[in-house]
């Protein structure tokens, strides 16, 4: 008796120091995913560079795909190519359009707001109940949108790559909604991987025809790469572990993480400024996140 408890005393220690490892490793990766767009968009441009990342992160997770294709009729491939274009196709586009005229960090910040627009959309189009404390939270995540997109970077405004990035993260609170509704109760890595196949699959056309005609330096290659690879496969599969191990509430406070890492590292990394108005935007939007959050809401 004694050694089975000291075994799930020690399973629960390692537990407790793992998680926070985790959520922390996540969070680096997908603020990571900020810095190689910004690396790799201006060689690449936005479409045939989210071309690369969607056949990269559907190819790392088509094993997951395979082993429950079973539970995937041919019925279902319409509703998952339309929600993967708005889930994926789309919001990928406008971050990596973004990329092309803000610093890494604009993007990562207005990225925090899926989780106020997941709430959003739930309220406006699936009648579910917002709650006054996540309506203040809306309203401040709003306002610091506004003070980020009032900006400027090196004297020119960023306005135009917060709507994008403010657009993009409306576009992922509907295809959060939409998986709900429509995929629930399929293995989570299989729906990303069929999501992400079928928007590689649509982009694909715009991507050939906007294809670079210069050739495309080694480091944009390679951060390209690890955009698909890293930041969307091997990412997705350490979310749905996460969220299979400690819930979908706790694995969602990755999201006050990745604007954090994604300033860190555009500002190591790629000598980004860290402005006023970013830490304003950034501390309302955070803010207003983690009020959403709360219990009671």
């Amino acid at each position: 008796m004694n050694s089975v408890a000291s075994a799930t005393l020690s399973d629960t220690r390692e537990r407790g120091w793992m998680t926070p490892l985790e959520l922390a490793v996540l969070g680096a990766i997908w603020g990571a995913s900020f810095l190689f767009m910004r690396v790799s968009a201006r060689d690449f441009g936005a479409i045939p560079l989210v071309e690369v990342r969607l056949a990269l992160g559907s190819l790392v997770l088509l094993p997951f795909l395979w082993r429950a294709r079973a539970q995937f009729p041919a019925r279902l491939w319409p509703k998952i190519a339309l929600i993967g274009a708005i889930n994926s196709a789309v919001p990928f586009v406008l971050f990596a359009w973004a990329a092309q005229r803000a610093p890494a960090g604009i993007g990562a910040i207005a990225n925090a707001m899926t989780v106020l627009f997941t709430a959003l959309v739930g309220f406006l189009f699936f009648g579910e109940k917002i709650g006054a404390r996540r309506a203040i939270a809306l309203l401040a995540g709003f306002a610091g949108v506004v003070v980020l997109a009032s900006g400027k970077t090196a004297g020119a405004s960023v306005g135009w790559a917060v709507a994008a990035g403010a657009a993009a993260a409306f576009l992922y609170g509907i295809g959060i909604n939409l998986v709900r509704r429509h995929l629930t109760g399929l293995p989570p890595a299989a729906v990303a991987s069929a999501t992400l196949g079928t928007s590689a699959l649509l982009t694909l056309p715009f991507a050939l025809a906007n294809w670079p005609t210069q050739a495309i330096p080694a480091a944009s290659w390679f951060s390209a790469a690890m955009l698909g690879v890293l930041c969307t496969g091997l990412a997705f599969v350490m979310y749905y572990r996460l969220i299979a191990r400690i819930g979908a509430s706790r694995a969602s406070t990755v999201t006050y993480l990745v604007p954090v890492f994604g300033v860190a590292w555009a500002w190591m990394l790629l000598d980004e400024p860290l402005t006023l108005t970013m830490g304003i935007a950034g501390a309302l939007i955070l803010g207003s996140v983690a009020l959403s959050q709360r219990v009671g809401k």
